[in-house]
């Protein structure tokens, strides 16, 4: 399968982006209006995270929502062939504030959220970076295409991870300084072994492994966001959560993340994946404690 896909996908690739967002419009009214991907699981999202808002402008943000997604999965085939300079003219970030976290000589841990298009991240962080830059992903069902993704994500020196093996990896990956990313709005595979907690008002599960893993680390915690600037262009934040966290609660800095995940959500609400079950699960007596 790899063989058949990869050489398609290249040749899409060398296509202009203007022709890619054509092609992206066209993707978008077959995904929301012919085979309505996910949008019931969008939309109940939606009206649990902003029960405030009109359906009217839920409508709106679902239908950005979907466009920005359709939008990230041509840009990520574009990235098969896209060149350091055209990816650097489409994306920046302000560093000041990693570039300080290291100055302490701990390691970083940059949690961060399904926002679009955390692709760059791959390219901004190895570049900038004189620590290793370490990505914890998860691996794409279809193998061809993981194996597609996996090479472009590793192009400028990120040391990627699967999150299946980076618990018997982790001794041997953390050593000395360095910058681990995790995405910490993943669901956990079991519930009952979680951090449960009101997100916009409805209790969810959140992994323990980042918050427990940054206290065993004594590193310092960091959230990196993604503002769409405009089509195509991003730009990228990080802000310190945590800049001691000896002593510190697991659940409490998990808490803290979760503070910053609603922060960076309503500041773009079509800019998150919303057709990630965030409420997949339902609060039970017995997880407490």
């Amino acid at each position: 399968m790899y063989y058949i896909l990869y050489p398609f996908l290249w040749l899409i690739s060398w296509l202009p982006f203007g022709i890619l967002y054509v092609l992206s419009d066209l993707i978008y009214g077959l995904v929301y209006y012919v085979a309505g991907y996910r949008r019931e699981v969008v939309f109940q999202n939606l009206r649990i995270a902003f029960p405030e808002k009109t359906e009217a402008e839920r409508v709106a943000i679902a239908k950005q929502f979907y466009r920005n997604m359709v939008d990230t999965f041509v840009e990520s085939i574009k990235f098969i062939t896209l060149s350091k300079s055209a990816a650097l003219k489409r994306s920046s970030v302000d560093f000041s504030a990693l570039d300080e976290a290291l100055s302490q000589g701990k390691p970083v841990y940059a949690f961060g959220a399904h926002q679009f298009n955390w692709e760059y991240v791959n390219v901004l962080f190895p570049l900038h970076l004189r620590v290793p830059f370490i990505g914890v992903y998860m691996p794409i069902a279809n193998r061809a295409l993981d194996r597609i993704f996996y090479d472009f994500r590793k192009r400028y020196g990120t040391v990627l991870v699967a999150a299946t093996e980076f618990k018997e990896k982790r001794e041997a990956l953390l050593k000395g300084q360095y910058v681990l990313a995790l995405a910490a709005d993943q669901n956990p595979g079991h519930p009952a072994n979680a951090f449960w907690m009101p997100l916009f008002g409805k209790p969810a599960p959140f992994v323990t492994g980042p918050a427990k893993g940054a206290i065993r680390s004594n590193a310092v915690v960091v959230m990196a966001e993604m503002q769409r600037k405009k089509r195509g262009h991003y730009h990228f934040g990080i802000r310190v959560i945590a800049d001691s966290v000896e002593g510190m609660e697991p659940a409490v800095l998990a808490a803290r993340y979760r503070d910053e995940l609603e922060r960076v959500i309503r500041q773009d609400p079509a800019n998150y994946l919303w057709s990630h079950r965030r409420w997949k699960y339902e609060w039970r007596s017995e997880y407490e404690g």
